[in-house]
């Protein structure tokens, strides 16, 4: 049983917390810290958290085995080097961090410990088989991928909040949202090479992007789009077109495939956990037994990309950006 400390208690650290206290016998939450500690009480102490005034309190606990990380994105690359200089395995949130320099720093600083990236939609059944689709070889040549995830923050994100100013959310939902395209376009074997962006606010009652759209070439030649949007209805929705045929991820649990001269394949997958997913495949990786599904490569590249959109973006909300090596 991996015995963990998390930093942030905010929605998504309690959906973290409550996809495995009591019901995992892998990890288990033993200790935490918070912005605001009076907010976090009553659920920590429901849940059999102690809690530490900061972090350095909580990287003194020492019953805490390897620290996961849902705090603010800027603070993620300092709280990753503070985590490793104890020896502690670390588990982060998506994004890594807000740029590519950070993520080189920050992956450096965790050189001898296991690093974690929260990208859930990787474990979901669906988007494996989808993987194993473009792996094969059955769709043949990838020539275009193409990706929607959007929600309605709207009603959420007020003046104030973290989430809701544009040094936390560039480029509106890509640090929410659009990064989840990123790195499932990555775990499908692809490499960005050049984006053309174009970003706007029409509808947002904060000062955040609600449309966002990356025209993408990737390494190789195929071509991609990415769509996310902070003020519609949820969707996830990711396109996958070869010489043979395509697939579809539809929402989470809804895989459709088309091969040529074949009629199209619809599979419905049951409910599954991600969250305890991607934790226990943690402490798979802390105890050696599995890697982690997610190479640090991929995580640094995954925001070589995701800075690339976010400049490319910038203040005028259009343009291009060749995206890091």
């Amino acid at each position: 049983m991996l015995k963990l400390g998390i930093a942030g208690l905010g929605r998504w650290g309690r959906v973290l917390v409550d996809s495995v206290q009591g019901r995992s016998d892998k990890v288990r939450f033993v200790a935490g810290t918070t912005g605001t500690r009076a907010k976090a009480e009553d659920y920590a102490r429901q849940q059999g958290i102690r809690l530490h005034d900061d972090l350095a309190g909580l990287l003194a606990d020492g019953e805490v085995q390897a620290i996961v990380l849902a705090t603010p994105h800027s603070q993620h690359a300092a709280q990753m080097a503070a985590a490793a200089a104890t020896g502690r395995p670390v588990f982060v949130e998506k994004p890594l961090t807000l740029t590519h320099a950070d993520a080189l720093a920050a992956t450096k600083a965790c050189d001898k410990v296991v690093v974690a990236l929260g990208h859930n939609r990787r474990f979901m059944p669906a988007y494996r088989e989808l993987q194993s689709l473009v792996a094969s070889g059955a769709l043949g040549t990838v020539l275009h991928v193409s990706g929607n995830y959007s929600a309605n923050a709207v009603p959420n994100w007020k003046e104030g909040m973290w989430r809701a100013t544009r040094a936390e959310s560039p480029a509106g939902g890509m640090t929410g949202l659009g990064i989840h395209l990123v790195d499932a376009m990555i775990g499908l074997g692809l490499r960005f090479a050049e984006v053309h962006v174009r970003s706007t606010r029409r509808v947002m009652p904060v000062d955040v992007d609600d449309t966002t759209t990356a025209m993408i070439t990737f390494e190789g030649g195929a071509q991609g789009v990415l769509t996310t949007l902070v003020a519609t209805s949820p969707i996830w929705r990711l396109d996958v077109y070869g010489s043979n045929g395509w697939a579809t991820m539809d929402q989470e649990r809804r895989l459709v495939h088309a091969a040529l001269g074949q009629p199209v394949r619809t599979t419905e997958f049951p409910a599954f956990d991600a969250e305890r997913a991607e934790l226990e495949a943690f402490a798979a990786a802390v105890a050696g037994t599995a890697p982690f599904p997610i190479t640090v490569p991929e995580m640094v590249h995954g925001i070589a990309a995701f800075e690339a959109i976010i400049g490319a973006a910038g203040e005028a909300g259009v343009g291009m950006r060749k995206v890091a090596g």
